[in-house]
């Protein structure tokens, strides 16, 4: 298998603890490494490391000659005043610069036509024709083509699931060995998460992620790699593999400490026995017992996790609110129309859709904070609501950690007993020193943090979350899992992470466009399957509505008989056949196949699926006629 990269013994650091410490790994075209840890661990420099952007303390990273590597920009695009094809395009060198510049002239003469741009257009022309760069033309069109985009857009106009496809083609112009991604599903909604999961997994390029999406994880990784205290280890499997061997390798270490542990003390205890420890014959012990301190000083602990906290809850009545006949819009948008719904005491909700689609605005008209159109909504008795909100405008930015929690005070009070302030921020990772910190220095997952602080300083019996999981690293989603699993009362929630969906609500609403809300029980999955078992019912109902009167003019031909008889053998041959090519096309060593292999693979994967679903038509035509 070709190496593309290798990193060995490495050391990298910024503070007092290294972020690499003697670090080893290596990558292999067609692999897609998973790279996890927790918040501030390292992992960006990691990859800015691999990238070159970030040159090591010391040892070495070998790449290989040929090596083409891009990344993609964990932030959108802002403010790019051009179109997708000029955007694109600079994602290659002068070439590109070129082409852009060709592109705009043209897109201006299609409105009008001057003298200046003529003679811009034949400039362009001669100079892309130095350098050769009308082959860079068709991979940027074959690139666009690909991922669906209208060259002629402006990158601004696009929405953000559509602006990360756009730099996903910048990224993917050159035809990379490899492609650094971090966090790619930031910013994005379930839609544009599903389209980037389905393509990173068919463009056969190598790569190496950062996400706290366990579903895209799971999905894409061919191998984990975890940043742990300076460490990088490599974990073959999927991540049920790795949670397990995880496990299992904390709990060893947890033992080899506890005897490391005990071995010092008794040391200890011997060394303090007196002037017998000093003699001649000891000494060789005493050094030992030196470099036992030396070895414990040095060596760092497991970062805790968050430690949240169970409330006693007083019960709200049955009835938490309901809805009737509710319709509201924006600038004669509709985004909710004639939505009604009852919500009992310990529902616990999850609101689906894309950006923008209303979700926000369906949970202020549920709490009562914005009034509909149309429709009305009654709240039920002893209702105490907690709310998180996703633009964290809660948090006072000039001030610190500690006064956004506590507001001066020294104590809270955290179910019925006193804590002091520093001790209850530091079951949320924060540092007596970090929680002094004012709010506008700290990053996106310490801000989240605080939040949930903040947030179950008090308790509620009704939790209104507005995307609680971002810049969370997987281990806190986790234990917010089980918070809210466990949890009493009656929880709202809007989240992009399916995996996190799936394992905490109890049913959904879900958008489904032009204003129309629909309700399902059980998460994201059961969500997809109910959608599926509709759909399927859609399809016979349409069959059955094609059903005419029997005549002879309508009666199957016996060649069409024939044919009805014979298509379930067909498409079960076709499922067959396609699921096979999913498989190959799914395995790491698929990428290690010549270029003409893997493009006429990818085509027949393409070209089944499009016989198999015109083969289902005809097996409903014919069966409508029967």
């Amino acid at each position: 298998m070709k190496k593309l990269i290798s990193l060995d013994g490495v050391n990298l650091s910024f503070g007092l603890h290294p972020l690499l410490d003697n670090a080893n790994l290596t990558i292999h075209k067609g692999e897609r490494l998973c790279l996890i840890g927790r918040n501030g661990a390292g992992k960006s420099s990691l990859l800015k490391l691999i990238e070159g952007e970030v040159l090591p303390d010391s040892g070495s990273v070998w790449r290989h000659p040929s090596l083409k590597l891009t990344r993609l920009p964990q932030e959108l695009p802002k403010d790019v005043e051009c179109t997708v094809y000029e955007y694109v395009s600079k994602g290659l060198s002068t070439a590109g610069e070129l082409l852009a510049n060709y592109h705009a002239v043209i897109h201006r003469m299609e409105t009008s036509v001057t003298d200046e741009d003529m003679a811009l257009l034949e400039k362009y022309q001669h100079e892309i024709d130095a350098c050769d760069g009308w082959g860079f033309d068709q991979a940027i069109q074959t690139t666009l083509t690909r991922l669906e985009l209208d060259p002629d857009i402006n990158v601004n106009a696009l929405s953000g699931g559509w602006q990360r496809r756009a730099a996903l083609a910048r990224a993917l112009v050159i035809s990379p060995d490899l492609l650094l991604l971090d966090e790619p599903t930031n910013h994005l909604d379930i839609e544009a998460i599903t389209w980037l999961e389905e393509t990173l997994i068919n463009i056969g390029v190598g790569i190496v992620f950062i996400t706290h999406d366990r579903s895209l994880l799971k999905k894409l990784a061919t191998r984990i790699i975890e940043l742990d205290r300076g460490n990088l280890t490599s974990w073959p499997g999927n991540y049920e593999n790795y949670l397990i061997r995880k496990e299992e390798r904390l709990a060893n270490e947890e033992k080899e400490n506890a005897l490391f542990d005990k071995r010092l003390a008794e040391e200890e205890v011997w060394i303090r026995q007196g002037i017998k420890a000093r003699r001649t014959r000891n000494e060789g012990r005493v050094r030992a017992l030196k470099a036992l301190r030396n070895e414990r000083s040095e060596r760092r602990e497991l970062q805790g996790n968050v430690k949240l906290h169970k409330h006693s809850l007083e019960k709200s009545g049955k009835l938490v609110l309901e809805a009737k006949n509710i319709s509201h819009g924006f600038d004669d948008k509709q985004l909710i129309k004639n939505f009604s719904t009852k919500i009992l005491r310990g529902d616990r909700i999850g609101l689906i859709g894309p950006n923008g689609v209303g979700k926000s605005t369906l949970l202020n008209i549920l709490l009562g904070k914005l009034t509909p159109d149309e429709g009305d909504v009654k709240h039920g008795t002893k209702l105490d609501i907690a709310y998180y909100d996703q633009l964290r405008e809660r948090l006072d930015p000039n001030k610190t950690v500690i006064d956004n929690v506590a507001e001066g005070a020294t104590e809270i009070e955290v179910n019925g007993k006193k804590r002091h302030i520093i001790s209850y921020l530091g079951d949320f990772l924060f540092t007596p020193e970090r929680a002094r910190t004012r709010v506008e220095g700290l990053s996106g997952g310490e801000c989240n943090r605080l939040l949930l602080a903040r947030l179950l300083t008090k308790p509620a019996n009704v939790l209104v979350m507005d995307e609680p999981t971002n810049d969370l690293d997987v281990e806190t989603l986790e234990l917010l899992e089980e918070l809210l699993s466990n949890y009493d009362g009656t929880l709202l929630l809007v989240s992009h992470d399916r995996a996190f969906l799936d394992n905490v609500v109890t049913s959904t609403f879900v958008f489904e466009g032009n204003g129309v809300v629909d309700e399902f029980i059980g998460g994201y999955e059961d969500w997809l399957w109910q959608r599926k078992k509709t759909k399927e019912k859609a399809v016979v109902k349409k069959a059955a509505e094609k059903v005419v009167k029997k005549t002879d003019s309508n009666k199957l031909s016996f060649k069409e008989k024939t044919e009805l008889e014979a298509l379930p053998k067909t498409i079960e041959s076709l499922e067959e056949a396609l699921s096979n090519l999913q498989s190959k096309v799914s395995e790491q060593s698929f990428y290690d196949n010549d270029q003409d292999t893997i493009d006429n693979t990818l085509k027949s994967l393409s070209e089944a699926e499009e016989t198999l679903s015109q083969t289902y038509e005809r097996w409903e035509t014919l069966e409508a006629r029967k």
